[in-house]
């Protein structure tokens, strides 16, 4: 049987040790005749699974102690307007700005979203060069009291990557929308005020969305937000406000400590560091496929690229598939081929992947 490599963008690949462990589980959950799926999530079996996965996280990603997390649902669209609803009141002057750096096609849902809460300033944008890198912090343009500013880290579709948290001045609260890229690299949680993301990428199923909060953000809510998505409400609650989703939390608990086998975020940024370089190397050794993004701002994680001639893009699909090779149309905004890459993708699969990119070129 043909090998299967799914390079899917999201809900995304997960750890096959992970799905046999969840399998080996699904009835009888360590002995508790229940599978997780029937639990209370108040019931001390559930309640052991999220304290786990939320020490595990914290330890994974080394969030400070002033953090909470959260675990919602909702997904990274549906924070697009919970984050304002809870970070507008930060602003002494009302009504609020939000500032924006627009550098793909979430960032740019974020920005149409959160113009519904507050008046929204694009600080800086890389639109006019169709979405190919970041722009210089230099240039950006930041409100003087603005409520904070939102930054997606990593353009899923556009394939854009922050490769470290932006040096905007003291006192300005960074959102961070990380849903693509979230423990694929170290980061300094305590550089950003939130940190957010839908779990189907990098974490987990979909249905399951993580924010980490800095404490002192909390309790800003606006009147209008709903008080399942007050995250001063949930934090008091420990996630627990409005049944969360169980089964999401315990697969990314699994996955976490799946992380942690492996070596945790560090030993795992290498790995993808050199997933990445392999895969980027085939792209550019000709022609015959491109990368449009600027170098220093490729994604490790989502790599979009085209064929030179894009006549050939059905037969270059229909080959992938039959070589065990899935998932591999870019998105339909955007055109092309994709190839998300993330934790879960063991470079045998990229290798996979280079090796098929070289005998469709004829190389």
């Amino acid at each position: 049987m043909t090998h299967i490599y799914n390079f899917s963008a999201g809900p995304a690949v997960l750890p096959k040790e992970v799905l046999a462990q969840a399998a080996a589980e699904m009835q009888d959950w360590h002995g508790s005749g229940m599978s997780v799926m029937e639990m209370s999530h108040r019931g001390p079996e559930f309640i052991s699974i999220y304290k786990q996965a939320v020490a595990d996280l914290r330890e994974l990603l080394a969030v400070p102690e002033n953090y909470k997390i959260l675990f919602l649902q909702g997904g990274g669209l549906g924070e697009n307007a919970i984050i304002p609803m809870n970070l507008v009141g930060l602003a002494a002057q009302q009504p609020a700005t939000i500032d924006f750096v627009h550098t793909g096609s979430w960032s740019g849902k974020s920005i149409q979203e959160a113009a519904k809460y507050a008046n929204v300033n694009v600080a800086a944008s890389s639109k006019a060069t169709r979405f190919t890198g970041v722009p210089p912090v230099a240039e950006w343009q930041l409100t003087p009291g603005a409520a904070y500013l939102h930054i997606c880290t990593n353009e899923t579709i556009d394939g854009v990557e922050f490769q470290q948290a932006p040096g905007v001045p003291a006192g300005t609260t960074i959102v961070a929308d990380m849903s693509s890229h979230i423990l694929s690299r170290v980061i300094d949680v305590s550089q950003y005020g939130v940190i957010f993301g839908g779990a189907q990428k990098n974490i987990g199923p979909a249905g399951l969305t993580l924010v980490i909060v800095r404490e002192d953000l909390l309790g800003k809510a606006l009147p209008i937000c709903p008080s399942a998505f007050d995250w001063t409400i949930v934090a008091e609650h420990e996630s627990m406000y409005n049944t969360p989703p169980t089964y999401g939390i315990y697969i990314a608990g699994l996955v976490f400590q799946w992380l942690k086998r492996q070596g945790g975020v560090a030993a795992m940024e290498q790995r993808n560091i050199e997933k990445a370089a392999l895969l980027y190397a085939a792209l550019d050794a000709d022609d015959f496929y491109q990368n449009r993004v600027d170098p220093a701002y490729r994604s490790r994680m989502t790599i979009p690229f085209y064929l030179r001639d894009e006549s050939l893009n059905d037969a270059f699909l229909a080959g992938a598939k039959q070589r065990g090779l899935l998932q591999l149309k870019g998105h339909k905004s955007v055109g092309g081929m994709r190839a998300s890459i993330y934790n879960a993708m063991p470079i045998e699969g990229v290798q996979a992947l280079v090796n098929y990119l070289n005998e469709f070129a004829g190389r």
